[in-house]
């Protein structure tokens, strides 16, 4: 095979296999369960050959330890879990959803793995609006999942593929089923998609017309909890953006005033508490969450050291997860807070290696975007915008945490991974910057870039 091909047959896979991270509950509703299977079966084989057919180097200093001590925890936890056969299937999804981020992080590099990132986030995004374009002209009502049939009950609005509301203004769900992960994704893409444009790694009337694709899904999901995600990726962009043009020597005051304006944010939310739930719509009980928490954290009290054995995104038939979460009819399969989530299923220790992954990633994530990088000799060449990405992303993923447990299963876990694995190897081994669009010029670069 010739390289080009090889390479061509690498992008299509990783694409591939970030589309289906990202959009899950797209295959399983479209294929059910079986078919959703072995869709993850062939991602998970495509991982290992691009690992086999690059064969990255994996020096110890570049890896990540905390990952290592997380899935060790997962692992043991075995021994005093509940539920030790759930755990062991919860264990294999975690360890190859684990390696595949490894293998796509490390085998394209950063750059190859953002050029993924970006093709999977178009699929997603325009197939979202042609689906619902699609139900709201042609089925012109609610949408089931195939392979599903509740009989004569009455079904819960949650249970829908698709509430046929495009033209309502939505919200509308897109292809996974849910408008707060579609959202997440519009919003992921707005950050790709804008740094790439910035740096110049996308034409720009092509990224001009992908960020109003990501901006009109943004806003038809009409996911509160996404929007206040974003005010916090905006912030960090712009503390960022300080600390570039301060440099090193006056960043005191850039921290100074990030602390203060958190504690000040931390302040004006508890004071204007009420009226932030108004003006989203939102009742007291946060859509059901303050339930959630309180049932999650009393159990974890109950084993707070250890916790009750690793099962990632909750099984119904492991006790104690049945009946745990049900608002009005539907049962919630997460704590809808991944720091609960892992509390409970891991206790402190657990916790404590989870924050580390997070702790971790965010550090390097932060220096890479704000430190001048240099190139293979040592010397500075001009920042990109290319690396604010790994900072603004792992900042949403961290306030989606909050809200959702995403951050432990599929398109969460593998970025968090990529995000930490990719960032521990750029310290050590820099990269040159992407190819800019064969339809514009290249810009002449003086060295490759080494950090950003």
């Amino acid at each position: 095979m010739s390289i080009g091909r090889r390479r061509a047959l690498e992008a299509a896979y990783a694409t591939f296999a970030l589309f289906t991270l990202i959009a899950g509950q797209f295959w399983r509703n479209l294929l059910g369960w079986w078919g959703f299977g072995a869709i993850a079966l062939i991602v998970l084989v495509g991982a290992v050959w691009l690992w086999v057919s690059l064969r990255p180097e994996v020096p110890w200093r570049r890896v990540p330890k905390s990952t290592i001590a997380f899935l060790l925890v997962a692992t043991l936890s075995i021994i005093w879990s509940n539920y030790p056969a759930s755990s062991a299937l919860g264990l294999a999804i975690l360890v190859a959803t684990t390696f595949t981020g490894i293998s796509l992080a490390l085998s394209l590099g950063w750059h190859g793995f953002l050029r993924a990132l970006s093709s999977a986030l178009k699929w997603v995004l325009a197939l979202s609006l042609l689906f619902e374009l699609w139900v709201a002209v042609f089925v012109r009502e609610p949408l089931l999942p195939n392979f599903v049939d509740y009989g004569d009950e009455k079904v819960p609005m949650a249970f829908y593929w698709s509430r046929a509301l495009l033209f309502d203004g939505g919200p509308i769900e897109g292809i996974v089923a849910s408008r707060n992960l579609l959202a997440m994704a519009a919003l992921l893409a707005l950050i790709v998609w804008g740094c790439m444009l910035a740096s110049g790694g996308m034409r720009r009337a092509q990224g001009i017309g992908w960020l109003v694709v990501a901006g009109l899904t943004f806003v038809l999901t009409r996911s509160a909890t996404v929007i206040l995600v974003s005010v916090l990726v905006l912030a960090a962009l712009g503390f960022a953006l300080w600390a570039r043009r301060s440099g090193p020597e006056h960043r005191r005051r850039v921290y100074t005033t990030a602390t203060l304006a958190l504690v000040a944010s931390v302040g004006l939310l508890a004071v204007f508490w009420n009226a932030l739930l108004d003006v989203f719509g939102k009742g007291e009980d946060l859509t059901g969450r303050i339930d959630i928490w309180t049932s999650v954290t009393g159990l974890a009290s109950e084993r707070p050291v250890l916790g009750w054995g690793w099962i990632g995104y909750w099984m119904p038939w492991a006790d104690p997860y049945g009946g745990l979460a049900v608002r009005n009819g539907v049962e919630y399969l997460q704590a809808h807070n991944a720091w609960l989530d892992v509390w409970m299923q891991l206790g402190v220790v657990g916790l404590i290696a989870f924050a580390s992954i997070v702790a971790g990633a965010l550090w390097r994530s932060w220096f890479l975007a704000v430190d001048r990088p240099r190139d293979l000799r040592g010397r500075p060449v001009d920042f990109s915008a290319l690396a604010f990405v790994p900072l603004l992303a792992l900042v949403a993923l961290i306030g989606q945490s909050l809200a959702e447990s995403r951050l432990l299963v599929e398109s969460g876990w593998l970025l968090l991974i990529a995000i930490a694995w990719g960032t521990k190897r750029r310290q050590w081994s820099p990269e040159p910057l992407p190819p800019m669009p064969p339809a514009r010029p290249p810009r002449r670069h003086a060295q490759p870039e080494s950090r950003s």
